[in-house]
């Protein structure tokens, strides 16, 4: 009985510590899992072939995993108002222009500031953390590193969540941007309500496969890596996808307009618009990128202590 209560804690602490150790010794280090060729490729961002890449973003999701609760936090939060900058941009060239069929082929371009802040500022985007923080846990499938990724998904997606909603708020203040701005904001909150849910979940699918897609490219992207965030960003806003958090400051502004209500905002748009999200992002992830290379890894991954 004394046995039984002492081993069981203490196997599970020295799994915890192994997995720290994990962690802290390859994020951001050679990875196991490449040769001298690939190792040399990943640290030279030389054009690097599908292991390479898997391995670029396989550590960067184990810096992910290894940041602090509070860490991920201030850059979820940093995140969710940073990507608030796509509405404003959107919005101010909507006002702009003329209403003619050709302006959302131009007014699309502002949707990509947020995410060129977001990216290139290194701050945690819950549609990018849902394929990176993911790789680990397809690589090595352990119940611990599960719980750290789950951890990850849910500090950065509420964190994201919340700036989005201060950032609503102090846009739907009055006279705090010119009127046709807020007019051009109204119209493009209206967006986020439209459809029937399912619809919204394949739309919302197609976001978080080409948000996945990116986190894929940018490894080997070097110098082109704005033009790549700005031409697959901007694709999600010209053809409508819903993304979850740059669609949260939409629908927090309607919210605090009055435009839609707050069982608007969860039922209608967070549910599916997540929902799709996630699914399109792990789906990417699960299938197209880690399944080629699995068995490569089974191969030469070197298991736990």
């Amino acid at each position: 009985m004394t046995d039984q209560k002492s081993t069981g804690p203490t196997a599970q602490s020295e799994r915890d510590r192994a997995l720290d150790d994990e962690i802290d010794t390859e994020a951001g280090s050679s990875s196991p899992h490449l040769d001298e060729e690939q190792q040399r490729q990943a640290g030279e961002r030389a054009p690097p072939g599908a292991i390479v890449i898997h391995e670029i973003v396989r550590e960067q999701g184990l810096d992910e995993l290894a940041r602090s609760g509070g860490s991920l936090a201030w850059s979820g939060l940093a995140a969710g108002l940073s990507i608030g900058f796509s509405f404003v941009a959107q919005s101010t060239l909507t006002a702009m222009l003329p209403d003619t069929p050709w302006r959302p082929m131009v007014t699309s371009f502002g949707y990509a500031l947020g995410f060129l802040i977001v990216i290139l500022g290194r701050q945690q985007l819950f549609t990018e953390t849902t394929l990176t923080a993911l790789i680990p846990a397809l690589t090595q499938r352990t119940r611990a590193i599960y719980l750290r990724t789950m951890r990850v998904w849910l500090i950065v997606l509420f964190f994201n969540l919340a700036a989005t909603w201060i950032f609503g708020f102090i846009l739907s203040r009055p006279d705090m941007m010119p009127k046709p701005t807020i007019e051009a904001m109204h119209l493009l909150a209206a967006h986020a309500f439209v459809g029937p849910f399912w619809h919204t979940v394949i739309m919302a699918g197609a976001a978080g496969w080409i948000i996945g897609l990116m986190v894929w490219l940018l490894p080997a992207a070097g110098a082109a890596q704005p033009f790549i965030i700005i031409i697959l960003t901007y694709t999600i806003s010209l053809c409508g996808f819903p993304h979850i958090i740059a669609g949260s400051v939409e629908s927090s502004f309607a919210v605090f307009t009055g435009q839609a209500s707050v069982a608007d905002y969860f039922g209608r748009f967070l549910a599916p618009t997540l929902l799709g999200n996630t699914l399109g992002g792990t789906l990417l992830a699960a299938l197209l990128n880690h399944a080629p290379v699995a068995e490569h890894l089974r191969l030469v991954r070197k298991p736990l202590p």
